[in-house]
């Protein structure tokens, strides 16, 4: 059972990602972005992904490892959405079966 603090943190979280994505969305609408901009624009996904897990290149848990082995081996091969999913999925189920 999830403690409601924990609840309220994810929820807390959501909010602030899609509150972050509407306001770019709003601010930039209406704008011509130049090719610099729109570069940096498709690559701020991705660094945001790897500032979160950069941590785990260094971690000694087996489970994590392999997690990040995986969620590398996915970014090589697809995009953000099925990447995000196995690094979720595999650092779950390989926190859960390898405590």
């Amino acid at each position: 059972m999830i403690s409601w603090a924990s609840l309220l943190t994810i929820l807390g979280m959501m909010a602030v990602t899609y509150f972050t994505r509407l306001i770019g969305f709003f601010a930039l609408r209406n704008r011509t972005l130049s090719k610099r901009a729109a570069a940096v624009a498709d690559a701020a996904p991705g660094c945001v992904l790897i500032a979160v897990i950069a941590p785990y290149f260094v971690s000694d848990k087996p489970s994590e490892l392999i997690a990040l082995a995986l969620t590398v081996f996915a970014a090589s091969r697809w995009g953000m959405l099925p990447t995000v999913l196995v690094g979720v999925v595999s650092a779950g189920v390989l926190g859960h079966l390898m405590k």
